[in-house]
């Protein structure tokens, strides 16, 4: 069979999402093109990937742009809107989404999308521009690919969406264990291989507490009928249950790059050898269990801000980003991460129906509050 080439961008591709999204490509060079490639810090790897992949356009926050390797520099909002490219993985982690992915909506772009701060923020803003211009979102996280794949050919909606969370490292410790653990501790998750930041935020269940603001936008569902179910094997990626009371799952290896390359070869289903395939053997039996939100305080925090709406959750967002950085840096501990968050939270003024300024201002302020709540511990 001929397959037409996809041209691919990918911001965010030196980290975790980004390398595993060229993974993918490397292993299907029948499929991919690598249109352009923009990163941050880490410049020896993007020239790396740049020297491999020979993008037609790059960018590199943290270098100049005679360093862009032969490639055209160019700023990521204008990458991401680039008339040739046909899918934009937008991997860029935290608030330094947002811009890219609203380029690349006012564009009309099929956006696989693996940041879900973007959406957490400005959900309603950002969905408004996909759909006014046609724009495709096509998520990359693990759970809400398995929404998505599980919705496929469904002519009713559920009435019901199971986010699976592994639990992260600390799910048997008491309240006063986890408050106390290090980085190191916190940054070795049992089941993926992660950015530092969205490690963290696993750890805290932060991250499964944005994953239900995402799934609310991406999937026109209710907070309160988005559930949270641990499941320490991290085979099913998450569930939907429909009105009869029956239930479809979607279950593989833990491994991202299942996700990335179902947004990638959409909608197709394309053989990788490259991909590993389940033993049942191995997986033995798979447990479940609920959330504790007194050891994990910010998956209520994260379910509180969404429901309130406004500018909460980007409020949400920003503190979480700024609180976790300080705790890799050793300046605050990981019990701080959720009682600064929440001064952040009581201490906003939320807009009611925001724009985008609004939403960078709360963005802005929360950051700066942040700082200066973390200066009083």
């Amino acid at each position: 069979m001929v397959h037409s080439i996809k041209k691919v961008v990918i911001l965010g591709s030196t980290g975790s999402i980004g390398r595993q999204t060229l993974e993918v490509i490397r292993s299907l060079p029948d499929h991919f093109k690598v249109l352009g490639l923009a990163g941050g810090a880490n410049v020896n790897l993007l020239k790396e990937q740049a020297g491999e992949f020979r993008p037609e356009y790059i960018y590199c926050r943290d270098c100049h742009k005679e360093s862009a390797c032969n490639s055209r520099f160019i700023p990521m909002e204008e990458m991401a809107a680039l008339p040739e490219a046909d899918v934009i993985v937008v991997a860029t982690p935290g608030g330094a989404g947002l811009q890219p992915v609203l380029a690349a909506a006012k564009a009309g772009k099929v956006i696989a999308l693996a940041n879900k701060e973007s959406l957490v923020s400005a959900g309603e803003i950002v969905t408004g521009i996909v759909r006014e211009n046609k724009a495709k979102l096509l998520p990359v996280d693990s759970e809400h690919s398995a929404i998505w794949q599980c919705l496929s050919g469904e002519v009713t909606p559920p009435s019901r969406i199971i986010l699976t969370a592994s639990g992260g490292p600390f799910r048997s410790l008491t309240k006063n264990e986890i408050d106390k653990v290090t980085p190191e501790q916190a940054l070795k998750h049992p089941s993926w291989k992660m950015g530092l930041k969205v490690t963290i935020d696993s750890a805290s269940l932060m991250n499964k507490g944005l994953e239900i603001i995402e799934a609310r936008w991406l999937f026109d569902m209710h907070i309160q009928n988005i559930q949270v179910v641990i499941h320490p094997q991290s085979i099913i990626h998450s569930m939907v249950e429909f009105a009869d009371g029956s239930l479809k799952a979607q279950l593989s290896r833990p491994d991202m790059r299942f996700p990335i390359q179902y947004a990638l070869t959409y909608p197709e289903r394309v053989v990788n050898h490259t991909l590993p395939r389940l033993n049942w053997a191995e997986v033995g039996k798979l447990d479940f269990e609920m959330p504790d939100m007194t050891r994990f305080p910010c998956l209520g925090l994260a379910i509180s801000a969404g429901e309130e709406g406004k500018t909460f959750p980007a409020a949400l967002c920003a503190a979480d980003e700024v609180a976790v950085d300080l705790f890799l840096k050793g300046k605050i501990s990981f019990g701080q991460i959720p009682e600064l968050i929440a001064k952040v939270l009581d201490a906003h003024q939320p807009v009611s129906k925001p724009d985008i300024d609004d939403i960078l201002a709360a963005d802005a302020w929360a950051r700066q509050k942040v700082t200066e709540l973390a200066g009083n511990f």
